[in-house]
């Protein structure tokens, strides 16, 4: 009987343990998981907060969104403005809210640097949401997304 246990839980084990980690980069890093890529897939990169209203209340309808592209070339990338020493915080708001896969913690102590490097219309306002194809910019907007919109300018934009 104990062999079974034993069995089970070393089955169940990789399972339990893939949780999203949370990881820290600076803007040019940033840059290299969507910005500087040159292939065919869109990138669909989301600044947020866990102390943002609005943010919390749009990343379901990301969820629900990124569910439905799986199996196509679209990637979702997570980008929390919070501070680097809430890293922990992040990291249980991702736990709880089964957010990801690819979640980064931007870790730049002057946004004025790099916002205008994203867009620069960007007033700084979050959500904010910028998407990427074969190395170029191809979208940006400040504000929520609700699944329906967020669906609709992932097609026009993933052609």
């Amino acid at each position: 009987m104990s062999y079974l246990k034993i069995a089970f839980i070393a089955f169940l084990f990789p399972f339990l343990v893939t949780e999203n980690k949370v990881a820290v980069v600076n803007f040019d890093q940033l840059q290299t998981y969507a910005a500087q890529k040159a292939d065919d897939t869109l990138y669909v990169v989301n600044f947020w907060a866990t102390w943002c209203e609005p943010c919390v209340k749009e990343l379901p309808a990301f969820q629900q969104v990124q569910k439905k592209c799986e199996g196509h070339k679209v990637k979702f990338i997570f980008v929390s403005l919070n501070a680097p020493r809430e890293l922990n915080k992040v990291q249980d708001f991702v736990d709880s809210h089964n957010l990801g896969p690819l979640v980064l913690l931007l870790n730049s102590s002057n946004p004025n640097g790099w916002i205008d490097r994203v867009d620069d219309s960007w007033s700084g306002t979050i959500p904010a949401t910028v998407m990427y194809k074969s190395g170029k910019k191809v979208y940006f907007r400040e504000g929520e997304f609700t699944p329906e919109s967020l669906e609709k300018v992932i097609q026009s934009k993933n052609k």
